[in-house]
């Protein structure tokens, strides 16, 4: 097993570092100059902070200070057991703790799919944390929970969301082959070559890890079991949503209503890409969050 931790970026500023914040050890990559503004970039399933291999080194260029955790559950962080660990307010409640950890009031945050659930949940339960909000293929939580109540499609969607609530199946399903499982799901659900073989090889090693597959599964599994909804709906933040309109899980009407959510919100849709936008179009999305990021921010 190789390393999956910052040594994979060719990026002469990114290191690896560890933060105890919020009762769980986070393995973090950084990246750029401290003393800039600050971006969080959120990871999503099934990913770990590579995912945003594409991002890191655009944001660094734009002058960005980049701040990537594995979140926990996934590839070098801690992985708890319990369920509970996993309830939505822990997992944004770190992110809040780890902005805070790094000696600022607030940040910029940036998430894909479950990380956009995260940064979503920040945004709404830890408003004063967040500057700019950037949401990758993940729709607003009251659009998701209307969305899944009121169409039978999206619902035959997210059959995956259901079956990741049985026990031991799930992770044998993913973990099968030495976790090939995992990689048929990335490629799955997207765009036939976003990902080659070296890339496929790091993913591998990060699901290898004790552990890992349970974690991740736990998120599914405590998102139904223990429901934590925020106690607002509509995000104050400047918010992007970018959005692949061929995502294989979600409907992308859900992206037009989720702008309806935010007080400054707007839409970049990208109608040929799958979930894994930001892989597969990485130079427009990258366009998009720098400009987002900047706006406004006297840069």
């Amino acid at each position: 097993m190789t390393a999956t931790d910052a040594s994979l970026l060719d990026l002469s500023s990114a290191a690896s570092t560890r933060h105890t914040v919020n009762g769980v050890d986070l393995h973090v990559v950084t990246a750029g100059d401290p003393s800039n503004p600050m971006v969080v970039l959120l990871h999503g399933f099934p990913d770990f902070w590579y995912g945003w291999r594409h991002q890191i080194p655009a944001l660094v260029d734009a002058g960005f200070y980049v701040v990537v955790p594995d979140q926990r559950g996934y590839n070098l962080s801690e992985k708890p057991r319990e369920l509970d660990a996993y309830r939505m307010r822990e997992l944004s409640g770190d992110i809040a703790a780890l902005i805070d950890a790094e000696n600022r009031d607030d940040a910029h945050v940036v998430g894909h799919d479950w990380g956009a659930a995260v940064a979503w949940d920040l945004a709404l339960r830890h408003p004063e944390t967040v500057d700019h909000l950037g949401i990758v293929n993940v729709p607003h939580p009251s659009v998701m929970r209307r969305t899944l109540k009121s169409s039978p499609r999206q619902l035959a969607r997210s059959w995956y969301m259901f079956a990741f609530q049985l026990p031991v199946v799930p992770e044998a399903f993913l973990g099968r082959g030495d976790a090939r499982g995992v990689l048929d799901v990335l490629e799955g659900s997207a765009n036939p070559g976003a990902f080659t073989d070296d890339e496929l090889a790091h993913y591998r090693d990060a699901w290898r890890r004790q552990g890992a597959i349970r974690g991740a599964v736990n998120w599914y599994r405590a998102l139904l079991r223990r429901r934590d909804d925020a106690p607002r709906e509509t995000v104050e933040a400047p918010t992007l949503v970018v959005w692949g309109d061929e995502d294989v899980a979600l409907l992308p009407q859900m992206a037009t209503e989720s702008v309806g959510y935010c007080t400054d919100g707007r839409l970049e849709r990208i109608p040929w890409a799958s979930h894994w936008v930001h892989d597969e179009e990485p130079e427009r999305v990258n366009d998009a969050l720098v400009g987002h990021l900047k706006d406004g921010a006297g840069e």
